[in-house]
């Protein structure tokens, strides 16, 4: 199972989020709530660093996937473009969940 936590800062602003296992819901190379999870997680980091001009602190175990840790410097949380991302994340993250919630887990702390 995914679990995805995204952590929030004065229950508005979004400062970090966390992604950890796998959905096996599928062959490899076949999983499409790994590859959905994985396309909607990329692409926020992307686009925070290409179209919010924020560095975010990214840790990733390349070697044996499921792990992706992405965390805001505290000079960008209040960024209005980065929030903006990060709720669309969530807003994915969550249409997900609904469809394959024996696949992934989704925490708002």
């Amino acid at each position: 199972m995914i679990r995805a936590v995204v952590s929030r800062r004065d229950a508005k602003i979004i400062d970090a989020f966390e992604i950890t296992g796998h959905a096996d819901s599928g062959e490899y190379g076949q999983d499409i709530v790994c590859a959905a999870v994985s396309v909607l997680t990329i692409n926020t980091v992307n686009s925070l660093t290409v179209i919010a001009k924020i560095d975010p602190e990214v840790e990733m175990d390349k070697e044996n996937g499921g792990l992706m840790k992405v965390k805001l410097p505290n000079s960008e949380l209040t960024n209005p473009n980065g929030q903006l991302l990060l709720e669309s994340l969530v807003l994915g993250l969550q249409s997900i969940e609904q469809n394959y919630q024996d696949y992934i887990e989704l925490t708002l702390k």
